[in-house]
């Protein structure tokens, strides 16, 4: 091979690989059962977890952005408000001066847009639950009509040692609250 091929070899620009796919979830595993292919509760049919909780908004007019609907971060905003509603139902301590909960990874879809004004509900449910975690899905409905949905997903939250920022078990108030009965 002449010297001006290897040249051209090494500056022609590299292909781009494609993306990993991730692997298929195991039959019978909680992703599986909680959320159907097509997304969660997304159809009539599909059953949803027990809720932990269905926090009734007000839509505020601050909340729409310049296309006059609500701004998509203000989505993590309601659902925010909604975990910490639930959170402080909970009997028992879930936070104190060691160990405190944070949110670890944050999923939302978003299936339409809120206008104003409106009434929204925000309902959490458990998907896993896990050794120092809770992976929490969420919808935004309709307050007056659960079958319009508005965004659905979930959050991974991890309850920290606040000391030394590693992971701590979760507190039994916290896993307690998420069993169902």
């Amino acid at each position: 091979m002449s010297d001006e091929k290897q040249e051209k070899k090494s500056t022609a620009p590299a292909r781009k690989r494609a993306p990993r796919r991730k692997p298929a979830p195991k039959a019978g595993s909680p992703a599986v059962a909680a959320e159907p292919a097509s997304g969660i509760g997304d159809t009539p049919d599909a059953p949803l977890p027990a809720a932990l909780i269905r926090v009734p908004m007000s839509v505020r007019w601050r909340d729409l952005d310049a296309f006059n609907h609500v701004n998509n971060s203000q989505f993590l905003s309601y659902l925010e408000e909604a975990r910490l509603r639930w959170m402080i139902t909970i009997p028992g301590e879930w936070m104190d001066e060691n160990v405190a909960p944070v949110v670890a990874a944050a999923h939302v879809n978003y299936r339409r847009p809120i206008e104003w004004p409106n009434e929204i509900a925000i309902e959490l449910f458990v998907e896993r639950l896990g050794h120092s975690s809770v992976t929490i899905g969420h919808r935004i409905v309709a307050d007056n009509d659960p079958q319009v949905l508005y965004a659905d997903g979930n959050v991974v939250m991890v309850w920290i040692d606040k000391q030394g920022g590693q992971a701590a078990a979760l507190p039994q108030a916290v896993r307690s609250a998420c069993l169902p009965g």
